[in-house]
């Protein structure tokens, strides 16, 4: 048993009992993987099946793939982590979410979980904002729609602050990238013309951030852990339901730092193709 495949309708009642009996058997690896899929996925198997015996081993190979690469193109989530999202202080689960269409089964984006039960799926550029903030994962390309541009090889470092009255919460994002295409009209080989790009897109980075920390607040899930934060030397640590009252009312500063390495004669040929 590599990967346990769980319906969205399922999710949304709450998955704890499934959890709890995979947990208990000895049988069951605690590194097989969790997956959501919209649609019936026992019928597209089988219908794969007669044309690829090997598509549901395929299918693990690709969520292996990415655990090992460390990239965060998508959520990649096993039992053992699941069960210690679910069950430690100050987070809450999330998974990865697929969707049965006609060309396959697509990757949708991330379920966010409170306790055991799916409330919000999370995807495009909320869910690649998800991947940056939420670990040390790289991103191959981070495409921003909004300004025809494509950053490649996306890195980012985390800081997060909370203020001692714990009513403001500063999250500073620090991302080093380089740009892997651009079909806009600026002339990004200029340094201004690249500075001003990179202001409009941390601005736009920004925004899109705090909207989605928004959603978390407003469904009372941490699935970034931002709880942590609250844990002091010395002090007993705060109660879980407390924290989750005041991090729904928080205010959150978000900050983005973008560093895009310089373009070269072979980038800027790259560009407006």
């Amino acid at each position: 048993m590599r990967m346990l495949v769980v319906s969205d309708e399922l999710a949304k009642e709450g998955i704890m009992s499934i959890i709890n009996v995979l947990l208990t058997d000895p049988d069951i690896s605690p590194r097989i993987y969790l997956v959501i899929v919209k649609g019936n996925f026992d019928e597209y198997l089988e219908s794969q099946l007669d044309k690829d015996e090997n598509f549901d081993y395929s299918f693990y190979r690709m969520l292996k793939h990415y655990e090992e690469k460390n990239q965060g193109e998508l959520t990649v989530v096993n039992l053992h982590q699941f069960k210690h999202l679910l069950y430690t202080p100050y987070s809450d689960p999330f998974l990865p979410v697929f969707k049965i269409e006609e060309d396959g089964v697509n990757y949708e984006g991330t379920a966010l979980f409170k306790d055991d039960k799916l409330v919000k799926t999370i995807s495009s550029l909320d869910d690649r904002i998800f991947q940056l903030i939420n670990n040390d994962h790289y991103l191959v390309v981070l495409p921003i729609q909004k300004f025809e541009i494509v950053l490649g090889h996306v890195r980012s470092k985390v800081i997060v602050d909370i203020d001692s009255s714990y009513s403001t919460m500063t999250y500073t994002v620090n991302i080093d990238t380089r740009i892997e295409e651009y079909r806009g009209e600026k002339q990004l080989f200029d340094p201004q013309q690249l500075e001003n790009m990179k202001k409009d897109i941390e601005t736009h980075l920004e925004k899109q951030t705090h909207e989605l920390v928004k959603k978390m607040q407003e469904l009372k899930v941490d699935p970034l852990q931002l709880g942590i934060q609250t844990k002091r030397p010395f002090s007993k640590p705060m109660e879980e339901k407390k924290w989750i009252e005041m991090f729904e009312k928080m205010d959150i500063k978000i900050k983005y730092n973008i560093n895009i390495d310089p373009l070269t004669d072979a980038n800027s040929k790259r560009q407006n193709f």
